[in-house]
């Protein structure tokens, strides 16, 4: 059993955080997503992924603010013995991680919290707002044409902003993938 002194260390925290973060993103986006769009009715998954949506992107923004946090620096062996680079905020901040840590971190924070606060409350209020438009309508939005000007609307505007969040999820996943493998550089 090793020494328990690691659990004072930034370094199982921010393993343990981009794990979460990598592993949640791969689980909604490829297995919940696909099997609750097809085990429910639509309007089952609809309310199933309006109650799922926020806590899955809070979650996603907050592991890379996690990861900023507890960023471990490096522990080398010099002639004067060992040194170590700074961790958390410091040691994101440094030159030499600009291209490495920052801008990976960064740019996941970034792009989880635009699905957070705007991407998916604006998809989620367009949802309801078909909803009701079902109803004066008398007609769901999925059924056979015709459909009114204003649920061809809210279709359109409904499948560009599910769009726009399905890409801006997939690009975090992307560079969520990226920073991995930046960070097994440094475990070699």
């Amino acid at each position: 059993m090793s020494d328990l002194s690691i659990l004072s260390s930034p370094a199982p925290y921010h393993i343990i955080s981009y794990g979460t973060l990598l592993g949640s993103s791969i689980y909604q986006s490829f297995v919940n997503g696909i099997v609750a769009y097809r085990a429910l009715s639509r309007p089952q998954f609809s309310t199933l992924q309006a109650a799922l949506t926020p806590v899955y992107f809070a979650l996603q923004t907050a592991l890379p603010v996690i990861m900023a946090l507890t960023y471990p620096g490096l522990k080398s062996s010099s002639p004067l013995g060992i040194t170590t680079e700074p961790s958390s905020l410091s040691g994101l901040l440094e030159e030499k991680n600009r291209w490495t840590v920052l801008v990976p971190i960064t740019t996941i924070f970034a792009l989880n919290s635009t699905n957070l606060i705007w991407a998916g409350p604006v998809t989620t209020k367009i949802m309801k707002e078909r909803k009701h438009r079902e109803t004066r309508d008398g007609k769901k939005y999925y059924d056979q044409g015709p459909h009114s000007k204003e649920m061809q609307r809210l279709n359109r505007a409904f499948s560009r902003m599910h769009g726009i969040s399905a890409l801006t999820n997939l690009v975090g996943l992307g560079v969520t993938v990226w920073y991995g493998l930046l960070l097994a550089e440094r475990l070699q």
